[in-house]
């Protein structure tokens, strides 16, 4: 083969795997700018992009053949936005879970009083209370020491296995009786995490109560708010140390949810 015609094939290969990148980059991007922590404000749009890229230039090669490109047409639209909605799915499906610790936080904020504790949140965009900022993290914490990270590049990968790009999607009433019993999972599962701090502080409000009506000269109203504080604060940490198992629930059940979708 002549020096021309190998330039050619060299060209023409390039440009191939240039289009099996952008096909397989779409998914992946969707996925991307919906999941938590990375798709957040916190993280630059450009790392993102990267991000993206760099997983979409690694999976190419093993994933299923990608449709020719020929032109722009209804069929090539309808694939893109299959594409987007698939990947915003598994995305959003993984958010769910951690908008769920946002909520215990939320909750057990308002039973120790630090609700009024309230400042700018990067990673969920407008302000928020502290402890559920700090929930959103140790999730994040957890969610990578788990290898959360790997098994959604697995969940990714299986997806295109189970559906192709350009494949048909899947019935959409399997979606609509997915959501509300994950939705219920992640609901009770928030719930779990906030109860015991919950129970413990309103039993300690109510032991206040009881003492200003008992000895009102004792004004234990101004000391309430500083053991409140305090206890509430002992209680988070050791809590922190018992939240492994029932987060890794959470997720296990997003990634459940995420194959049902597309299986």
């Amino acid at each position: 083969m002549d020096p021309t015609t190998q330039m050619a094939a060299d060209g023409l290969r390039a440009f191939g795997m240039v289009g099996d990148t952008m096909w397989t980059m779409i998914r992946i991007g969707a996925m991307v700018m919906a999941m938590p922590l990375v798709g957040t404000r916190a993280v630059p749009a450009r790392v993102r992009v990267l991000l993206a890229a760099t997983l979409s230039i690694a999976l190419a090669p093993i994933l299923p053949p990608v449709p020719e490109w020929v032109r722009l047409d209804a069929v090539t639209v309808l694939n893109v936005l299959r594409e987007l909605a698939i990947g915003v799915t598994i995305g959003f499906l993984l958010r769910v879970v951690f908008e769920a610790g946002a909520l215990a936080g939320e909750l057990i904020a308002q039973g120790t009083g630090l609700a009024f504790a309230q400042m700018s949140d990067p990673m969920r965009g407008g302000s928020s209370g502290v402890i559920g900022q700090w929930f959103y993290l140790l999730f994040g914490l957890l969610f990578f020491t788990a290898n959360g990270h790997l098994a959604l590049i697995s969940l990714l990968v299986d997806s295109y296995r189970a559906l192709p790009i350009g494949a048909p999607l899947p019935d959409p009433h399997a979606l609509v009786s997915i959501a509300p019993t994950f939705l219920l999972t992640v609901l009770r599962g928030a719930l779990t995490l906030a109860v015991p701090l919950i129970v413990a502080m309103l039993a300690v409000n109510l032991a206040f109560g009881v003492l200003a009506r008992a000895a009102p000269a004792l004004n234990p109203i101004q000391l309430g708010l500083p053991v409140s504080l305090l206890l509430g604060l002992i209680l988070l940490t050791l809590l922190a140390g018992e939240m492994a198992a029932p987060v890794q629930r959470l997720f296990d059940a997003a990634f459940a949810a995420a194959r049902a979708v597309y299986a």
